[in-house]
């Protein structure tokens, strides 16, 4: 049972990562993650690399570039605690493994770090991360419609992720919070999206900041009768992001999506059934009509 569970959620796993294969975003990725390992080990890409070995051999690691791996493993396992979906988890991965790629090449020479230095910006700014394109029920508001949407039903109860197609966070949510309106949309209860870093008056009005080093991407606000009623992560007397986790239990405990459903559901329900209609009074006698005792 021990060898059977891992190979059955490996071959669970196979359609995902034939996906993730057939965009260039994460094998480029690899290979960039890759590239000191395999020139230092590969044949003939290791022959004649300067080497600090006692034995001069240089297709094997040195002691220095033995300690920068093991600290990049460390790191990754510590940022790795909080992630949530595989995305994450090998977002991280690729990311610090560039960091210690870009330290021990221009360790071993300032040429070859300049070269990865420059790979590395080349596919950052012509390969962006693969966009969520699967199923979802959510609408996409403007600086224009997002107000008016808000304001034309107060009895809609209205949960809108405010996101940056940069942030690597608003991605790995993305296709959480596609989940949750699959499950919890229904006619009293809407989700909604608005890209901040698109239309930064609507970040300014609704005060989530874009700045690269912020925490507030991705940002939740639950807008009831109209008006901003919860949001998370929430900011502190600072002005400072609190630390939150967006897990799809999280976000279903917080904002209550359980009883929101509920409720909503229950106000369609009466909206579509209308009013009791009341019993009908009995005719009042014509004028003409006389009483059966006076005939």
């Amino acid at each position: 049972m021990a060898v059977v569970a891992p190979l059955l959620a490996l071959l669970y796993s196979v359609p995902g990562l034939c996906r993730w294969l057939a965009r260039p975003y994460y094998p480029l990725s690899a290979l960039l993650a890759t590239a000191f390992l395999l020139v230092r080990k590969v044949p003939p890409l290791c022959q004649g690399l300067p080497s600090q070995r006692e034995d001069g051999n240089p297709c094997d690691f040195d002691w220095r570039e033995v300690e920068i791996l093991m600290f990049l493993s460390a790191i990754v396992m510590m940022k790795n605690r909080r992630s949530i979906t595989v995305e994450q988890h090998i977002g991280n991965i690729f990311m610090f493994s560039k960091v210690a790629n870009a330290i021990l090449f221009f360790r071993l020479d300032i040429r070859m770090g300049l070269l990865y230095l420059t790979l590395c910006i080349v596919f950052l700014m012509t390969c962006k991360p693969p966009l969520y394109m699967g199923p979802e029920y959510i609408k996409y508001f403007s600086d224009k419609t997002i107000d008016e949407e808000l304001d034309r039903d107060k009895r809609v109860t209205w949960i809108v992720e405010f996101f940056a197609n940069w942030s690597s966070e608003c991605q790995s949510f993305a296709p959480i919070f596609a989940d949750l309106s699959l499950k919890y949309n229904c006619s009293g209860l809407h989700f909604g999206k608005v890209d901040v870093g698109r239309y930064t008056d609507v970040s300014t009005r609704y005060k989530v900041s874009t700045s690269p080093l912020t925490k507030q991407l991705p940002t939740l606000i639950l807008f009831q009768g109209g008006t901003e009623t919860m949001r998370r992560p929430q900011i502190d007397k600072k002005g400072r992001a609190v630390s939150w986790t967006f897990s799809e239990e999280n976000v279903i405990r917080e904002f209550n999506l359980n009883e929101l459903y509920q409720k909503a559901k229950k106000q369609c329900r009466l909206r579509e059934g209308g009013p009791e209609e009341a019993p009908t009074a009995q005719a009042p006698a014509r004028p003409d009509q006389e009483p059966k005792k006076d005939k």
